[in-house]
């Protein structure tokens, strides 16, 4: 066996010393001339491009077959920049044919190629004449067949520039190898290159090369693959008079707001837009994406439907999409109309920028809706942003345990928000709703309550300062915590100067409600507000102040006949002073002490001087006693006082 292998052996070591010795010989009396003609001649007729060669030119035949070309430029289809510019281009020459005088390109390698793509206004590029040319050269039957089917590129430079949209793009150290077996009709490129300081992955093959070139129908399979975002598309393309795509697209992102970012997109407000997933079926006309069959996540949220995006100038974005729950808190989470752990209003300036970035139509419905502390059941909103202007449309929301409707707009004015709210809830919970939007905690019942108002300024602040319109409420079945009318009511008509009692506690039932206010420039005056309760009547005016969130009310407490055994109620006035949250109810003391029978005279003595009398009896009468005498004047009389 072993004599028998090296019998084998010999023949072979004898056939590779000839070949070596073959070239040699062939590297001595090789016409340089003509096997770099040849060269170039093969790569006009892949690219379609000429060389033009202002640097040396290296030819090697033994121990590597290859020539190379420095400082090279590839130019052509009438244009004065070049389309591509190379430092070092090598072409690898098949061994076989070498021997035999023939030199066919095995593969072409670029080192530091510099590609120049400048899109025109209708559409077509500087690089459209050589593509013409290569899907020319590729046809079957074609005069000039591709001899070599792999490019390689390493540490290359695309620069892409459309002066219609105003859009320079730069891809560096790009590393990438090009491939189309002559054998199928195929091609392939796998590599990777930096874009915006992110290295990325990727890769993209058609089933029909030829056919992609001429712009007919070819399947496509694309994938990209970097830190920001994961892209991916399987279907087919077309690009004969626009360009046509129809597949699966896959998106992903460990951070939607990273990924805009990187992509150049603002991205609004700087809560929310985290983990992202998409797959859907898209169709892509031109500059438009209709997407059908969408699957989308969002920060937990996962909503299907339909979604179109569009840039013809301007990036739109139209979509309708339902889901089971939604979570609105992390994109609101950062606005706050309060000022952190204060009764203020909150006065930092809003950012409006992301309101002109992008033009949006959006319906959206879900079964259950969060946001922050409110839980919304079926719901059915939309969203309309254009120009600046954002307008929020409720269908119906229900909401605090009824059904609201209305609209919300904000339009943009330089840095001052427009707002403008219509809003109408029916058989809410009036704790819960009145609580979250005015932060009054002291009522309670069902009822309905509609708002009309509009407001202008750059911060929570202006907006309350502003504020005009009206606000109207209804009420039943429920009360008014802080304290108890009717037991107010009656301790002081019985003794209206006991005022050592708790006023703040204690709550009124009523039985009907009715609020109406009207907004004037950040006052809120009261138009009228009724209390009537099972024993007690309530009516209230005055104003309240928005910017700094204070009561300024006066009222009328009355025991109604039933209360007062069937006479004429018992009426006291009273005021209603001091936050929102917090305020201060008590007596009028001028009511109070009118109706002491011995106090009301010193209030009239009080206010005319001429009744010395009055006042000398009503203090004889506190003091127990008649005129004393001098002596009796000290710390003794200061002390009755």
């Amino acid at each position: 066996m072993a004599q028998g292998m090296k019998r084998l052996g010999m023949p072979i070591a004898a056939l590779f010393g000839v070949a070596v010795l073959a070239l040699i010989g062939t590297s001595w009396f090789l016409n340089r001339d003509a096997l770099r003609q040849a060269v170039e001649a093969q790569i006009r007729a892949v690219t379609g491009l000429d060389l033009v060669v202002t640097g040396a030119i290296d030819v090697s035949v033994f121990p590597g077959s290859y020539v190379s070309f420095h400082n090279v430029g590839l130019k052509g289809g009438g244009t004065a920049d070049p389309a591509l510019q190379v430092d070092v281009l090598t072409a690898n020459l098949r061994l076989l044919p070498l021997l035999l005088r023939r030199f066919e390109i095995a593969d072409v390698m670029m080192l530091r190629p510099h590609i120049r793509v400048v899109r025109e206004a209708g559409g077509e590029s500087n690089w459209t004449p050589f593509i013409e040319r290569i899907a020319r050269t590729m046809k079957p039957g074609a005069e000039n067949q591709v001899s070599f089917s792999e490019i390689r590129i390493q540490d290359g430079v695309i620069k892409y520039e459309d002066a219609t949209n105003n859009v320079k793009e730069q891809l560096s150290d790009i590393d990438l190898s090009l491939a189309w077996p002559s054998i199928s009709r195929s091609f392939a490129a796998t590599g990777q290159f930096d874009w915006r300081g992110e290295r990325v992955d990727g890769s993209i093959s058609a089933s029909d090369f030829v056919a992609m070139l001429s712009g007919d129908r070819s399947g496509l399979k694309a994938r990209l693959v970097s830190a920001p975002l994961k892209l991916a598309f399987d279907g087919a393309v077309a690009n004969r008079t626009s360009l046509m795509m129809e597949g699966t697209v896959t998106a992903d992102s460990l951070s939607l707001r990273n990924a805009l970012r990187w992509m150049g997109q603002p991205v609004p407000g700087s809560g929310g837009f985290g983990r992202f997933a998409l797959k859907a079926r898209a169709n892509v006309v031109g500059a438009s994406v209709a997407l059908t069959n969408v699957n989308v996540e969002l920060d937990g949220n996962v909503a299907e439907g339909v979604m179109t995006v569009a840039n013809n100038g301007r990036q739109t974005l139209q979509a309708t999409l339902a889901a089971g729950a939604l979570d609105f808190t992390p994109y609101i989470s950062t606005f706050r109309l309060l000022a952190s752990g204060a009764r203020d209003w909150n006065r930092q300036l809003f950012d409006l920028t992301s309101l002109s970035a992008t033009d949006l139509d959006m319906r959206l419905s879900a079964a259950r809706v969060t946001v922050g502390g409110t839980k919304l059941g079926r719901t059915a909103l939309g969203a309309n942003l254009r120009g600046g202007a954002l307008a929020l449309s409720v269908g119906e929301a229900q909401m605090y345990g009824g059904i609201a409707k209305g609209s919300f707009g904000i339009a943009r004015s330089d840095t001052v928000a427009d707002v403008k709210a219509q809003l109408q809830f029916t058989d809410v919970d009036l704790q819960a709703c009145a609580n979250e939007l005015f932060g009054i905690t002291k009522l309670s019942g069902r009822g309905n309550l509609g708002l009309s108002l509009v407001a202008s300024g750059a911060s929570p602040f202006g907006l309350a300062s502003s504020l005009d319109g009206t606000a109207t409420m209804t009420g039943h079945d429920g009360a008014i915590a802080g304290f108890n009318v009717e037991q107010l009511l009656k301790r002081l008509e019985r003794r209206p100067l006991s005022g050592g009692g708790n006023f703040r506690s204690g709550s009124t039932p009523y039985d009907n409600l009715s609020v109406s206010v009207r907004f004037n420039d950040g006052i809120a005056t009261v138009e009228d507000i009724r209390v009537d309760g099972p024993t007690t009547r309530l009516t209230l005016t005055g104003t309240a102040s928005v910017p700094s969130r204070e009561y300024d009310l006066k009222g009328v407490a009355s025991l109604t006949s039933a209360a007062a055994g069937g006479d004429k109620g018992f009426e006291l006035p009273f005021v209603v002073q001091g936050p929102w949250d917090d305020p201060l109810v008590f007596p009028d003391p001028e009511s109070l002490i009118r109706r002491s029978p011995g106090a009301a005279p010193l209030l009239d003595a009080v206010k005319d001087r001429k009744t010395r009398d009055a006042v000398r009896s009503v203090i004889e009468r506190f003091t127990g006693g008649g005129p004393r005498p001098a002596a009796a004047d000290g710390p003794a009389g200061a002390k009755a006082n």
